[in-house]
């Protein structure tokens, strides 16, 4: 599944701070981070670029 929870809790923010970063609400945000919802191609760039990672590393397709 998607880093990106072990992403959000390394770099101390909310479910709230990253959803409003990206756009969507909280409860949304929240299913993408329990893999009840996928995630878009934009955000998912998103997340890259707020975290300093590679999109592969977010989706588990790359350690670095």
């Amino acid at each position: 599944m998607y880093r990106i929870r072990d992403l959000r809790e390394d770099h101390d923010l909310s479910q709230k701070a990253v959803a409003t970063y990206l756009h969507i609400t909280q409860q949304c945000y929240s299913k993408i981070e329990t893999g009840r919802m996928d995630i878009t191609g934009e955000r998912l760039l998103l997340l890259a670029k707020l975290y300093g990672v590679t999109t592969d590393y977010i989706l588990g397709l790359s350690e670095k």
